[in-house]
């Protein structure tokens, strides 16, 4: 089972064609009154992006094989698409032009060693390893007592995905659950054209199309996002609310495999918590070692 590359083309540019107003591109409108469509019509994207309607038309219907990295310019000016968005056009054009079989990869589910010794030198902020698909891979200790909750339900893999949407627990861990719900669908597209036919990743689509009615509905919105910084907010269970800014390092060495850190604003509240719950989680294991 594999991705409909016209299809993900098609469904991609009317997109985002759909988001735009003339008055967003600086475009005059005539007439008045209000549009039988929504966004933009497929001659203004084409005047916009330097090529013909005809040419604009069979692009949106699904045909990028052979097409040009000037061509490919021009539509993503038209379309105002972002840094992410540039990359997903990009991996659509490869995808059109080698083939879905071409461009399938193995994920990576474990790390080496060495990436390891790093995490658990990482002692004063919560730090983990995930793949494209959300796995969780590995962890210090300071980023497993975070996401304890996470770690605590009974799916594996551990999944960024499959616990947001099916533990009914992250809905009260994320207090921003509708923006962190969507974040993660926009990952997830990216990665099904990033590396289509991935086993995995179908697996855990199809898993989250089925069960989440959320999910199915976020998904044909084609968004697509890296988050490589930001904030995170936080509900934890066992030291209450973290604010936190998080920063995202693709690990050259492994590819698919991406490092997140999280820290607090120094002399905040969160920064606080954060130390409680590194008292905490060091408890947890010395408890853990005297069990043995």
């Amino acid at each position: 089972m594999g991705i409909d590359v016209r299809k993900e083309i098609q469904d991609f540019l009317s997109s985002r064609r759909a988001r735009l107003t003339p008055d967003q591109v600086g475009m005059p409108t005539f007439g008045g009154g209000v549009r039988r469509v929504p966004g933009l019509r497929r001659h203004e994207v084409a005047m916009l992006a330097g090529v013909s309607v005809d040419y604009y038309t069979r692009l949106e219907r699904g045909t990028l094989k052979g097409v040009s990295d000037s061509v490919l310019d021009g539509l993503a000016a038209a379309l105002r698409l972002d840094e992410d968005e540039r990359t997903h056009l990009w991996d659509l054009a490869r995808l059109a032009n080698a083939g879905v079989k071409t461009m399938h990869r193995n994920v990576p589910t474990r790390v080496r060693p060495g990436v390891q010794q790093l995490l658990d030198a990482i002692t004063g902020a919560p730090a983990w390893v995930r793949n494209e698909r959300g796995d969780v891979v590995a962890t210090n200790e300071l980023g497993r007592a975070l996401y304890s909750p996470m770690f605590a339900g009974p799916g594996r893999p551990v999944n960024t995905a499959r616990f947001t949407f099916l533990d009914p627990a992250a809905r009260e861990f994320f207090p921003d659950w509708a923006q962190t719900a969507r974040d993660a669908v926009a990952i997830l597209r990216a990665a099904a054209v990033a590396n289509p036919c991935e086993p995995g990743l179908v697996t855990l689509v199809g898993e989250l199309s089925t069960r989440s009615e959320e999910f199915r509905t976020w998904w044909a919105a084609h968004d697509v996002r890296s988050h490589r910084t930001g904030r995170k907010r936080i509900e934890h269970p066992v030291v209450g609310r973290l604010e936190l800014t998080y920063e995202a390092l693709d690990l050259v060495a492994d590819p698919g495999l991406t490092m997140f850190t999280y820290g607090a604003e120094p002399g905040s509240e969160s920064e606080r918590n954060l130390a409680l719950l590194g008292t905490w989680a060091a408890t947890e294991r010395s408890e853990r070692s005297a069990a043995v």
